[in-house]
Formats: structure tokens, C-alpha cells, sequence
């Protein structure tokens, strides 16, 4: 079983996290652990509709499906287990990611549990993606981004693309989380893959 952390922060586009976890939780040997900070149920209510309890989050209510594959760590506890640089965790997700997060992170800040554990698993050597979802950025944004880049983390904005002919807003969605998930070396069928029309098979 591989443990994946998925860090949801008060940034605009939880949606993007609630189908991630969707897909997520559809693989068997996957395990998620997740964190939640307060700003970010304020944008889940605000954007799904869906009141979640700090302490204790229905996620079945979140995801529509059995949730029994999540751990749940509340973001004021730096010492829970996941902290850890012992406990075996294979990926780091933050989507959505909040710019506050995303420069707290790459300035050494650890002031609560979401920016703790991307702290460790920057430091172990461990794959870490965030998907930040601001318009536009500024030089702040982009010189943090750059400084996360240079440690080898993953800056996958929330950029959905049009060459898949999407037809909804789900469509969209499934773009951006199809690309989390190709980061992770994940198999999904969300999108089609690419085929040019140039292509000639031999």
C-alpha cells in the first residue's frame, strides 16, 4: 500500500481536490492521508455547498463514495504521524494551493501540518506537487514558484486545455487532475491521450 498525502488549502478550485481524491480512491493499492486547513472549508462551503466539521470531515458527504481509504490529520497538529520524515510516504499533493501556502513553503515556513509535511518531503527527496490556482501572479508568486521548482518540486497550475475538445466543466476538471495524476506515475482514464492526426503507423 503507497501513502499519498493530499494537503487542500483556501484557494479557489476544491473541486480540483474533491475529484482528485475521487480518483484516488478508485486505485487499490493506494492509501490517502488528508488535511484540511480552515480556509479551505470555508471555500468548500462556499463553492460545493458542503458544510464539513473541522475536527471530524464526512468525506463520504465530500466525495459521494466510500471514503474508508482516508486518514484524516486536523492542520493544527505539526506532530502527528505524517510529520515524520520516518513515515514511509511516497507523494505530496496541495491542490488547491493557496499562494500563502505555496510561498510559506518555499520560504522554510512549517507553521501548521500542511506546510509541515511538504517541508519534510522537500527535504527527504520526496515527489511534491502543488496546484496553485491564482490569476494573475505576481513577481512574489513567481519567484517563490521558482525557488520550489529549483528543489525539484512539481508547480502544476490549475490550466485546463481545450485540445481534448471538452464539453463540460467536469471535462475540465478531469484535464487537471489527469496531469496530478501523471505526475504520480498514476494510470487513469480520464482523458484520451493524444494522438495527432499526423501520425502514419508504419
Amino acid at each position: 500500500m503507497e501513502n499519498i498525502v493530499v494537503g487542500i488549502t483556501g484557494a479557489s478550485g476544491v473541486v480540483y481536490a474533491q475529484r482528485f481524491l475521487q480518483a484516488l480512491l478508485t486505485k487499490k493499492d493506494i492509501f490517502a492521508h488528508v488535511s484540511i486547513s480552515e480556509a479551505a472549508l470555508r471555500v468548500i462551503h462556499h463553492e460545493l455547498g458542503i458544510d464539513l466539521n473541522y475536527e471530524k470531515p464526512n468525506f463520504e458527504e465530500l466525495l459521494g463514495i466510500p471514503a474508508d481509504k482516508i486518514t484524516y490529520y486536523n492542520n493544527s497538529n505539526i506532530s502527528t504521524t505524517i510529520a515524520s520524515s520516518q513515515y514511509p510516504i511516497k507523494a505530496m499533493i496541495i491542490v488547491p494551493c493557496s499562494m500563502n501556502t505555496l510561498c510559506s513553503i518555499a520560504h522554510g515556513i512549517a507553521s501548521n501540518l500542511i506546510q509541515r509535511v511538504a517541508s519534510v518531503t522537500i527535504k527527504e527527496r520526496r515527489k511534491l506537487v502543488l496546484v496553485p490556482r491564482e490569476t494573475p501572479l505576481s513577481s512574489i508568486h513567481l519567484e517563490a514558484m521558482l525557488k520550489l521548482s529549483s528543489v525539484g518540486t512539481c508547480i502544476l497550475p490549475a490550466m485546463p486545455g481545450f485540445y481534448h475538445n471538452p464539453g463540460t466543466l467536469n471535462d475540465q476538471v478531469d484535464f487537471v487532475v489527469a496531469k496530478i495524476l501523471d505526475m504520480l506515475g498514476i494510470k487513469h482514464s480520464l482523458i484520451p491521450i493524444w494522438q495527432s492526426g499526423n501520425d502514419k503507423s508504419e
